[in-house]
């Protein structure tokens, strides 16, 4: 039996010591071939031209041709899945270049070379490895959809849970929310400083309040709440109602902020009102919250393999069988600014 071929990498960065790194964690691993390396956009955009790899990460830094510019190039010439490797101090030029297509992006450490880098080892490989995953498999049947009732005297609580490919998708689900009266309370893997540059741009894009969520706010009917990276959010019952809270992780908890604390948070307070909707992502988070909404009487939904960048955590929360719904993004985000409308007119 034919094994299947590596995995081809592009690394294009113009720090030599960064491309040395990079390319010794990758080749070092099971089914990954560094293909090439550039040390600016122009050269890597001749070498993604020749090459044609499977996956390019990105510096975004870089003289005679950008990453932007590179990202605008190769676009239009070769499309390939590409993964922006950006340090801490420049959270906003993340959410740029995913916009201008990149597939994801690693936070890398200040200090350039194999030491600093290996802290990222890990997500690294993961999120090359993904590109393989990329909408594999097929869509589970859509199921029916019922109006539940809503209580009026509080906004719809909609929790949203979102991994690899979540910034896009959160924002077009945010486009759709946004004339409706519900409050979106958001956890999307990524690092701290990270979050805030996201809600900042979400805010600015969307047309509706959008911050990351600092712990004590009340749920407010046309607002946004992002969980801030590295911290969880969760809704908590006030002495004046839901309010949120932000609290810090356990040495163990897998993923900060967790899916599954948001939702499971929003099952406990809400009951049959909760509702929750799983994106693109990868790994199961999500899953153990998504069954606690549907055991408590609430409804989820979740994005169909058809569009999700990976389909991991809705695939992983349908298996549950606590989803209600399977939708494409553009779907998924009409219908559910329409359930929203028609519940509360």
């Amino acid at each position: 039996m034919s094994r299947e071929r590596p995995i081809s990498v592009l690394v294009i960065d113009d720090s030599p010591s960064n491309r040395r790194a990079i390319t010794q964690i990758l080749q070092s691993a099971p089914g990954i071939e560094v293909v090439d390396r550039a040390g600016d956009g122009d050269e890597g955009l001749k070498k993604a031209e020749a090459l044609r790899p499977e996956v390019i990460t990105l510096d975004l830094e870089m003289p005679r041709l950008d990453g932007f510019t590179f990202l605008r190039l190769l676009k239009a010439r070769v499309p390939t899945e590409v993964i922006v490797l950006s340090s801490y101090a420049h959270p906003a030029d993340v959410f740029k270049a995913l916009e201008l297509g990149a597939y994801d992006f690693v936070a890398k450490p200040g200090r350039a070379g194999q030491g600093s880098l290996e802290a990222v080892r890990a997500e690294l490989l993961e999120k090359v490895r993904a590109v393989r995953q990329l909408r594999r498999g097929r869509t589970p049947p859509s199921g029916s959809i019922a109006a539940a009732a809503i209580d009026r005297t509080l906004p719809v609580v909609i929790a949203v849970g979102a991994s690899t490919g979540g910034p896009p998708a959160v924002q077009r689900l945010l486009e759709q929310l946004r004339h409706t009266p519900a409050c979106v309370l958001v956890a999307q893997h990524m690092p701290p400083m990270f979050t805030r540059a996201f809600a900042e741009r979400l805010h600015k894009v969307v047309g509706m309040p959008v911050t990351e969520a600092v712990g004590g706010e009340k749920v407010a009917a046309g607002r946004a709440f992002i969980a801030p990276g590295g911290r969880h959010l969760e809704l908590h019952e006030g002495f004046a109602g839901p309010c949120l809270a932000v609290l810090e992780p356990a040495p163990t908890d897998k993923h900060a902020p967790s899916v599954d604390r948001l939702f499971s948070s929003v099952a406990k307070v809400l009951g049959a009102r909760a509702r929750g909707v799983v994106l693109t992502g990868m790994g199961h988070d999500g899953a153990v919250g998504s069954r606690a909404i549907a055991d408590a009487g609430g409804e989820v939904w979740a994005e169909s393999e058809q569009t999700a960048v990976i389909g991991g955590m809705p695939l992983a929360a349908i298996k549950t069988g606590a989803v209600r719904r399977v939708l494409p993004l553009g779907a998924l985000a009409e219908q559910l600014a329409e359930v929203v409308r028609r519940g509360l007119g």
